[in-house]
C-alpha cells in the first residue's frame, strides 16, 4: 500500500529483528519494502546506538534487541523499546539460567 505509514522503517526493521532473531537482511528488505542496502544501513544505525547487537552463528547472524532502552523521540523518552515491541506483538524469550 503506497503512501505514509504509522511506523518508520527503523521501527519495522527493529520489530522484525525482535520477532525473528535469525532473519536475514534480504528477508527484512522484502518484508519492509526497502532495499537490502537500506536494511543494512538501518541495522547499523540500530547497532551503533545499542538497540541491536549481532552475533555470528556459522554463516548467519543472530540479532538481540535491548528492550530496556528508551525510544529516541524526545517526547517518548519514558517509553521503552520493549513496551513498543510488546504493543506490536513481540513476546520476549525467556533466557535460560546457566544453572539449569
Amino acid at each position: 500500500m503506497p503512501g505514509w505509514k504509522f511506523l518508520t522503517n527503523h521501527a519495522l526493521v527493529l520489530c522484525l529483528v525482535a520477532q525473528q532473531p535469525r532473519i536475514t537482511a534480504r528477508e527484512i528488505a522484502l518484508a519492509v519494502g526497502i532495499t537490502e542496502k537500506a536494511t543494512r544501513n538501518i541495522i547499523n544505525d540500530l547497532e551503533a546506538d545499542g538497540y541491536v547487537t549481532k552475533k555470528r552463528e556459522g554463516r548467519r547472524i543472530r540479532y538481540r534487541v535491548d528492550p530496556e532502552l528508551p525510544l529516541r523521540s524526545e517526547t517518548q523518552q519514558d517509553t521503552l523499546i520493549g513496551d513498543l515491541l510488546g504493543v506490536l506483538g513481540w513476546k520476549p524469550r525467556r533466557r535460560q539460567s546457566k544453572d539449569a
